[in-house]
């Protein structure tokens, strides 16, 4: 039986990875608004990824681990992740169940999720606190990244000195 100090740390904790993630989303919605198409599908190296493959793939990492932290199986392709294309209409859909599925999972959050080991996928189990940071940041990795693409691709065509 989970104590109630117990109890509220795994709440204190769920509240902060919600509202770490939430912010991830909010700034995904904010770049997908302002591009279009062709935007969001653009390369900016042959072997670099899209906006839109960053996002669907974040999103579905994030899915995935969630799920996983509470002992949830969700069915995941990952390689389709990275050929996914996306108008803006499309990711905005995404990060709208994004925002719904970690409602649902960050706020049934418990201390036991946070610290018993759990399988993600293929990997070997780690405790579900572990599981949440480090997605945490590659979520914001790949923040990162898109921020970055979405500045190349505004560059692109400016010339040089």
């Amino acid at each position: 039986m989970m104590s109630k100090t117990d109890q509220t740390v795994a709440a204190a904790v769920a509240g902060t990875i919600r509202a770490g993630f939430q912010e991830v989303h909010d700034k995904f919605r904010e770049i997908v608004a302002g591009l279009d198409r062709e935007a969001l599908n653009w390369k900016p190296h042959p072997e670099a990824n899209s906006i839109a493959v960053l996002v669907t793939h974040t999103l579905g990492s994030e899915r995935e681990m969630l799920a996983a932290v509470r002992g949830v199986i969700v069915d995941r392709h990952r390689p389709s992740e990275f050929v996914a294309e996306a108008d803006g209409k499309q990711l905005a859909e995404l990060i709208d169940g994004a925002d719904a599925h970690l409602g649902e999972h960050a706020g049934a959050l418990t201390a036991e999720d946070m610290t018993t080991a759990r399988p993600r996928g293929d990997r070997q189990p780690r405790p579900g606190l572990e599981w949440l940071v480090t997605n945490y940041g590659h979520a914001r990795e790949h923040l990162a990244q898109i921020e970055l693409t979405r500045q190349l691709y505004s560059d692109r065509s400016r010339p040089k000195p």
